[in-house]
């Protein structure tokens, strides 16, 4: 259950759909070798990211519990056919399906900061190995970070984040107490998201633990 007002989930929502179609703009002219690059995402290529976005955005909550009953409740075996469900026959048709459903409200749960989330995390697994820019307004990370942090749900951010001081050198965030790791709003989200690529931008003692924690979420 969720205690989001229906105003502050509005702006949530305002804010995926802006991130989702940017995302969209920023695939439009890859190429089928970038399509194919493995992406910050486990054994995800770029467009299995895009196709996982999609089927996302495509599945409340009852679709949600009968595929992950049909999955024997394994995340991975769940994801896996969804996002199989999305794939296109070529790229073009697979970013076609995701401009779709751009402005999709649906999901499984009211947490909607975490399907911001969803979107922000997996729009940096396909950018930064595509060398591309791009990347949600410091407000908008905030939001996602203050989620993150605060529990263990789509991620493992709370126990990442655990027993550190998180503090963001570009805006408000600032979260937990002991060793000290500071860096990007959007950098600090996504090491306790578990990627470790990002650690690399983040300073403080506390850096090789979240280093550490990041491997092992892998």
């Amino acid at each position: 259950m969720t205690t989001t007002t229906p105003t502050a989930r509005d702006a949530l929502w305002a804010a995926a759909h802006s991130e989702r179609a940017a995302l969209a703009d920023d695939l439009a002219g890859l190429d089928d070798a970038d399509w194919a690059r493995p992406s910050l995402c486990g054994r995800w290529r770029v467009e299995e990211v895009v196709a996982h976005l999609t089927a996302a955005a495509s599945t409340g909550r009852a679709r949600w519990l009968a595929s992950m009953a049909g999955a024997r409740f394994d995340p991975g075996v769940h994801n896996d056919r969804r996002l199989a469900e999305q794939l296109g026959a070529t790229p073009a048709r697979t970013l076609e399906r995701f401009r779709a459903v751009v402005t999709s409200t649906t999901a499984p749960t009211g947490h909607t900061a975490a399907w911001l989330g969803e979107v922000v995390v997996h729009a940096q697994d396909v950018r930064r190995p595509l060398g591309l820019a791009g990347g949600p307004p410091v407000p908008v990370v905030t939001e996602v970070a203050r989620f993150f942090t605060a529990r263990d749900f789509t991620v493992g951010g709370r126990s990442a984040s655990r027993g550190l001081r998180l503090e963001a050198t570009d805006g408000p965030f600032t979260t937990g107490a002991g060793a000290l790791v500071r860096g990007s709003t959007l950098a600090l989200t996504m090491a306790v998201a578990g990627r470790g690529a990002f650690c690399d931008e983040l300073t403080g003692p506390g850096v090789p633990l979240l280093r550490a924690r990041c491997a092992l979420a892998r």
